[in-house]
């Protein structure tokens, strides 16, 4: 046994960053869940509702991360590194207020018309955030690494597949557009919406690091 694992032996479980980590992972997988519903529905007053939705979570997601920060400055001993705690916890704010950020473009930009890569952006950072989110769930006890890991690659594979997917969109958007107010707009979006998926990439970095430092 190394003497990190005996050290954590004897450190009483944690109450406090766990379940605070979990309940913001499963919020990112809501706010995924209300951007993508947002960017297939055909219906604006519907999609307006999801961009409402959207507002209320990113709100709760600062929430979160204020009582993670709040934690960390008044606890004695954490469950891993504060600076991979703070690291954490704001990456994944980061990623929320870039999914918020692209749905109150949307709306601020008064995009009837949703670029069909939008669409499968919203789509690779919902199944980014679940695969995260699926990491976190399984930090409490490290017991199943070989899980962690493979979200963890998921989640890197997904972001270079969104990357892909922004470059060609703008090359086509560039080409086929003719209004360029209308690239200028939606070219603001696909970035935002590519931003979050780097975003999600640092998430999943940060979570690589906290399991190396205690495998």
């Amino acid at each position: 046994m190394s003497a990190n694992s005996i050290f954590q032996y004897f450190v009483p479980k944690d109450r406090k960053f766990y379940p605070l980590f979990e309940a913001a992972s499963a919020n990112l997988v809501a706010i995924s869940k209300l951007l993508y519903e947002a960017m297939i529905t055909n219906s604006a007053e519907k999609r307006v509702s999801y961009i409402r939705q959207i507002e209320k979570l990113e709100h709760v997601g600062d929430e979160i991360t204020h009582q993670i920060f709040n934690e960390v400055a008044r606890t004695f001993i954490t469950p891993f590194d504060r600076e991979d705690i703070q690291h954490l916890a704001s990456g994944l704010d980061d990623i929320i207020d870039y999914i918020h950020g692209s749905a109150k473009r949307i709306e601020l930009y008064k995009l009837d018309t949703i670029h069909p890569s939008m669409v499968k952006l919203s789509e690779l950072i919902l199944q980014c955030a679940e695969e995260l989110n699926s990491a976190i769930q399984s930090l409490r006890s490290l017991n199943n690494m070989i899980k962690i890991r493979e979200a963890l690659v998921k989640v890197n594979s997904i972001e270079n597949h969104a990357d892909d997917i922004f470059d060609n969109a703008v090359a086509r958007l560039f080409e086929e557009e003719k209004d360029a107010i209308q690239i200028i707009k939606i070219k603001e979006v696909l970035s935002a919406l590519e931003t979050a998926t780097d975003m999600c990439e640092d998430v999943a970095n940060v979570i690589e690091s906290v399991i190396v430092k205690h495998a």
